[in-house]
């Protein structure tokens, strides 16, 4: 496959892409998809669409009270785009490592490394220092904006020749000091479509993280495809979510989305579910994205005395208690992340009225590939490939299988994986298809099935048993608040079924509660089925993203105890 000519003066990421016969083939069948060979996504999300809506449209809120317009935010990122070319010595193709809270001026740092050419290594402000010295080494970063309140971990990672520039503070050489005399118009760096615009890494769940490389076409190709086809944002919605911008679900779902169709997008800084709960009544939330673990704590919170939380204005209190949280702005709910039982999507259609929008997306393809919305909804089932994407489902060997039968997810679409230096691209890359390491089934309808991730199936006395069928039989239970089921090594049946479970506060957390639970799950599910034994735990293992570590408790179950 030939590249267009970059724009890029560093051709580090050019340079360690995997050699084009380890590409998946990309679609663009899609009309929508035809980009030009010269193309900044930073101007198309920011400039083309005050060109459509104009300057003095809301973009961005930052759930205190303060709003910026699309007109100011093009000043503050032009402003930042020439501090970064003019004072910092930041050339097209330099890695440019952006921490902080999910904030607007995250955001706007975000864009300007996308006007400026260089590349945009996003990372979480939960990241400890090792975290990072890796990743900044894998990524060669040589620049770093960083929220004042995160700089410490950074310095501490001690990353040789990373200049690091603080925003948010006082100093003479804060970021937005700097910016403040600069001029409000930037002319964009001509890249290629082609070009390199950001590193996103893997989360973590497996163990050394994959740097996962995307282009500036790829960054509108998930708009062009999942937001524009199933979620369908109209400019007057205003989105929040969980996921931060480090996690590439949250960079669509809190920046691309919102600002491909000209609407709004509430940044919080603390963003776990009472606080999305209070947001969507404050900012009249219209489009929600979080995990399938946060809609069933909402759903915890709204069913406490005095909470409304059905499609109309919350209910009227009891004596003595505050007003309930309003959800009546929502009209579209995202899950992803993780597994959505059908039984979380039929409890929060119940309880609001709302039929959640499940999917599923990897880092590797940037955001969502398979979904459905509205009547198109089966509960149960991911959904469908989102136009302009395919998938089918293959045995170990490749080879297409039929309907009904479990096998690899593999897909296809105008976003594919391309490693940084890694030889585990061959794995996930097979015969031109992304290969994504989740069993799926595909119904005669054409509708996907999730099974489990291909690690988590325990074998079990000649019995596959898939973990998150055994979690979801547990999560019917009213006690039972998260769960996470993996095998332990047995020397008769080679695996038993271990869960992993957060109860209720008051519930007893003993052998009568775990004795119940077992039946509860048998009376479901096949006898073989039920778990062994229940451990208790105040709160499951999860990466910083909201990914649940599985690695940790099967690192548990095989002696090394990492949770004890």
């Amino acid at each position: 496959m030939e590249l267009t000519p970059s724009a890029h003066l560093d051709t580090f990421a050019r340079d360690h892409l995997p050699p084009p016969e380890q590409w998946p083939r990309l679609l663009f069948e899609l009309p929508s998809l035809a980009y030009p060979d010269r193309l900044n996504c930073g101007t198309e999300l920011l400039d083309r669409t005050v060109e459509r809506f104009g300057a003095d449209r809301e973009v961005f809120r930052d759930g205190e009270g303060g709003a910026w317009t699309y007109g100011q935010l093009r000043e503050r990122v032009d402003r930042i785009a020439h501090v970064l070319a003019d004072d910092l010595g930041v050339r097209p193709g330099n890695r440019v490592l952006l921490r902080g809270p999910t904030t607007p001026w995250l955001a706007a740092c975000w864009l300007a490394v996308m006007k400026a050419g260089a590349i945009a290594v996003t990372v979480l402000a939960q990241q400890r220092a090792r975290e990072l010295a890796v990743m900044c080494e894998m990524a060669r970063c040589t620049h770093a904006l960083c929220d004042v309140r995160a700089v410490d971990e950074l310095v501490k990672a001690e990353v040789p020749g990373l200049r690091i520039t603080p925003f948010g503070g006082d100093g003479a050489d804060d970021l937005l000091s700097l910016a403040i005399g600069k001029p409000d118009r930037y002319e964009a760096v001509d890249t290629a479509a082609d070009d390199v615009a950001l590193i996103a890494f893997t989360s973590g769940t497996t163990g050394r993280p994959k740097g996962c490389m995307h282009f500036h076409r790829d960054v509108l190709a998930t708009a062009d495809t999942f937001s524009a086809h199933v979620l369908r944002p109209e400019p007057d919605d205003v989105f929040a979510g969980s996921p931060p911008l480090g996690f590439t679900f949250g960079l669509g779902g809190l920046v691309v989305f919102p600002l491909r169709a000209g609407a709004r997008a509430v940044l919080l800084e603390q963003a776990g579910p009472q606080q999305l709960l209070a947001a969507i009544g404050r900012h009249r939330v219209t489009v929600l994205f979080t995990a399938p673990t946060a809609y069933r704590v909402m759903l915890d919170e709204l069913d406490k005395p005095g909470h409304g939380g059905g499609p109309g204005p919350a209910q009227d209190p009891g004596e003595g208690e505050g007003p309930g949280p309003d959800l009546s702005s929502l009209r579209r709910c995202v899950s992803a992340g993780e597994n959505l039982p059908a039984g979380t999507w039929e409890a929060w259609r119940k309880r609001t009225g709302l039929k959640l929008i499940n999917g599923i997306g990897a880092t590797e393809l940037l955001h969502i590939f398979i979904s459905a919305a509205d009547g198109a909804i089966r509960p149960g089932t991911t959904g469908r490939p989102v136009p302009g994407w395919q998938a089918r489902i293959v045995g170990d060997d490749g080879r297409e299988l039929p309907d009904g039968e479990e096998g690899l997810l593999a897909v296809r679409g105008p976003v594919g994986c391309r490693y940084l230096a890694d030889p585990r691209q061959t794995e996930y890359v097979r015969e031109g298809w992304n290969v994504t390491g989740d069993t799926y089934v595909r119904e005669p309808d054409g509708y996907f099935r999730y099974v489990s991730r291909a690690d988590d199936m325990i074998i079990s006395a000649g019995y596959n048993i898939a973990g998150p069928q055994v979690e979801e039989a547990l999560l019917a239970h009213p006690d039972v608040v998260e769960t996470a089921v993996v095998g332990r090594p047995d020397e008769v049946r080679g695996q038993v079924v271990v869960a992993y479970t957060v109860v209720r506060d008051g519930v007893p957390r003993d052998g009568s509660t775990a004795a119940a639970l077992r039946a509860f799950v048998r009376a479901r599910l096949a006898p073989y089925k039920s778990p062994r034994e229940i451990v208790f735990l105040d709160a499951l293992p999860r990466t910083a993203t909201g990914k649940l570590q599985r690695f940790r408790l099967r690192d548990d179950e095989a002696g090394s105890g990492p949770l004890k």
